[in-house]
């Protein structure tokens, strides 16, 4: 189901096919449709976007203050300051067993705009991009920007919304270019093993053609063993692209800084995309970011400690939820329950065909803000981000507890 804004068609003739070709953010969309019930002096529980409910911590707040008064107010490298790119780099050794060099890291304005630059650097029309489906959103947009073919591989509730090495095996062909996930997973909150991953790696280790893009945004937030690069398997080191940056992690969404280690002549490319487009990141989140790198971690483990809570809270609410099927996320702050039993419902005159019916019913009758599934490839389901107080939590699901109760 394409789901776009509305354009008045006056002005469609004047526009690229390409913007009638992807769809429109649907966790935005969702956020802008309950800040309007917001306006109107509605009580909505937003449980919708995915982003902390933390300040960032103090430390990096004054990093971006001091260099304020630096006067960091000039035009930076577009791939990002040295000492950042550098401190990066550090991290990535340190932390995941990566071994990349400054001139192989593009710092961007945010993740996204990381793997945008990756695709339009690699993906050529006809090309098929591998995608480990539930997926983040904006994965099929930019492939399809990028004027390539999104090929969706879909993992089931049963396997813990993983796919397997024989679906990825299954589905290369001669016009696969790249492969691209996240781990831990948005939507599901699902997180490859070391093994599931190196098992993988086996099935693309013959095809040298194939980029790996690892979207590992969420590494800090997991709830059992730390995540595993699959930029550490020897046999796909030199064709991995590690995506990530300050958001999830450090509470920085609106700061937009991520980044991209890659080989070196896709970070070139990176580079020279980016410096056709927005050139350097923000100077002032440079410098926070390199406070964040550079620094003790201990507000983000306190927030990952509060995730978990969290993470138990809600389970344990939803498992209450007669018709509801989840699995137990290992990460992220999201967990994506099957709504498919309460299609072909009804109330008053509402009837719920899919997820994305029941989530404007939700949002409608409930006053509770959730993300259909068709967004990430995955229909059955509702996302619900428990980035949010235990207050909302609890208030968010009893209202989904009462609202689908009165569905028959």
């Amino acid at each position: 189901m394409q789901h776009t804004s509305p354009i008045p068609s006056a002005t469609t003739e004047i526009l690229a096919r390409r913007l009638f070709e992807i769809e429109e953010s649907q966790t935005l969309a969702m956020a802008r449709k309950s800040r309007e019930l917001k306006e109107q002096g509605i009580e909505v529980i937003n449980l919708n976007l995915g982003e902390p409910d933390f300040p960032t911590p103090d430390h990096i707040k004054a990093a971006a203050k001091q260099a304020i008064d630096d006067n960091f107010s000039f035009y930076p490298p577009v791939s990002g300051f040295l000492d950042l790119r550098k401190a990066i780099c550090e991290k990535l050794q340190r932390e995941n067993n990566l071994h990349y060099s400054p001139d192989q890291i593009v710092v961007s304005t945010g993740a996204k705009q990381s793997i945008a630059n990756v695709m339009l650097s690699i993906v050529n029309p006809e090309d098929e991009v591998l995608i480990f489906s539930p997926y983040w959103v904006s994965y099929s947009g930019l492939v399809q920007l990028a004027q390539g073919t999104p090929v969706l591989i879909k993992a089931s509730l049963e396997n813990d919304y993983k796919v397997t090495p024989a679906q990825v095996a299954a589905a290369i062909t001669p016009k696969t270019k790249a492969v691209i996930f996240s781990s831990p997973c948005n939507p599901t909150g699902s997180v490859f093993s070391e093994g599931e991953l190196r098992a993988i790696a086996e099935v693309l280790a013959p095809y040298p053609n194939i980029i790996v893009i690892a979207d590992e945004i969420y590494e800090h937030i997991h709830f059992g063993t730390k995540p595993f690069s699959i930029g550490a398997v020897e046999s796909l080191k030199d064709r991995v692209v590690t995506i990530n940056g300050m958001s999830k992690g450090f509470a920085m969404t609106g700061w937009r800084l991520g980044y991209a280690a890659a080989p070196l002549a896709i970070a070139k490319a990176c580079d020279k995309i980016q410096g056709q487009i927005t050139s350097g990141a923000n100077t002032i989140a440079q410098r926070a970011a390199l406070a964040a790198l550079s620094s003790d971690l201990a507000p983000t483990k306190a927030m990952n400690e509060a995730y978990l809570r969290r993470r138990d809270l809600i389970k344990s609410l939803l498992d209450d939820i007669e018709g509801l099927k989840s699995n137990l996320p290992e990460g992220a702050f999201y967990i994506f329950p099957d709504v498919s039993a309460f299609f072909g419902k009804q109330y008053k005159h509402y009837t719920i065909q899919n997820s994305e019916d029941l989530c404007m019913y939700l949002l409608n009758e409930a006053h509770l803000s959730l993300v259909m599934g068709e967004a990430f490839g995955e229909p059955n389901c509702v996302r619900i981000s428990f980035a949010a107080s235990d207050a909302h939590i609890i208030e968010g699901m009893r209202r989904l507890k009462a609202a689908l109760a009165q569905l028959s």
